[in-house]
């Protein structure tokens, strides 16, 4: 090998070696997503999803864990968004017992009355609403949405949520959900193609239902 060509692979190296990671890492965009109600005021805490078209999902990192906690007699968050086949852990932080159960097939499960946090975490392996109740508290309402993609979380107090995207997608199915919505599911998911504008705005056409209020007869266990 000559020296001339050892100079340029030691030269090649050491730019290489200096290059930031993501410098090989996937380019991802950015997808912005509003939701108002149909007087145009922003709606918070929605959860929001992103299917992307013709990536492959492959090599996506295993889920991971999260938490819903028992605080004051409810569920935080009163909304949890998880990718389908995360382990949830249910600590209880009162002082007093919960029995913690869900109804919704085929993501049923009990954890049977308990203080602290003495069960295993629950694995949802299954995409879908998750509506959780406790058998002693019957105020006690929350809600795991679990789905199918890497590309999720909820608006903030604003109604807005900006989501990193895969740029070699062809095109993005953008889904809501939330407890509040009664607008007919065909609302809740628009279509966004690779290269246009990358926004989405929600403009709900019915009245939102009242915020949960467990402190009031407002709104009732059951109209959730």
């Amino acid at each position: 090998m000559s020296p001339r060509l050892r100079r340029f692979i030691g030269d090649m190296i050491l730019v290489l070696s200096v290059l930031p990671a993501t410098s090989f890492a996937v380019h991802a965009g950015t997808l912005e997503v509003s939701v108002a109600d149909p007087d145009g005021v922003p709606v918070p805490d929605v959860a929001v999803y992103v299917m992307e078209d013709g990536v492959d999902n492959g090599g996506r990192k295993p889920p991971g864990r999260a938490v819903m906690d028992q605080r004051n007699k409810q569920f935080v968050p009163h909304i949890l968004v998880v990718r389908k086949g995360t382990a949830v852990d249910f600590p209880n932080s009162d002082p007093v017992a919960h029995h913690v159960y869900s109804f919704s097939r085929p993501n049923d499960f009990v954890l049977p009355l308990y203080k602290g946090d003495p069960n295993d975490p629950v694995t949802f392996k299954y995409d879908g609403i998750v509506t959780l109740g406790c058998n002693i508290h019957d105020q006690m309402l929350g809600y795991i949405v679990v789905v199918d993609t890497d590309v999720f979380g909820k608006t903030g107090s604003d109604g807005t949520l900006q989501l990193d995207v895969d740029d070699g997608a062809t095109g993005y199915a953008v889904k809501i959900w939330s407890p509040r919505i009664r607008d007919a599911d065909d609302r809740l998911s628009r279509n966004v193609q690779r290269g246009s504008d990358m926004s989405v705005t929600f403009r709900l056409e019915k009245n939102l239902r009242p915020p949960f209020d467990p402190g009031t007869d407002s709104v009732q266990w059951s109209e959730y």
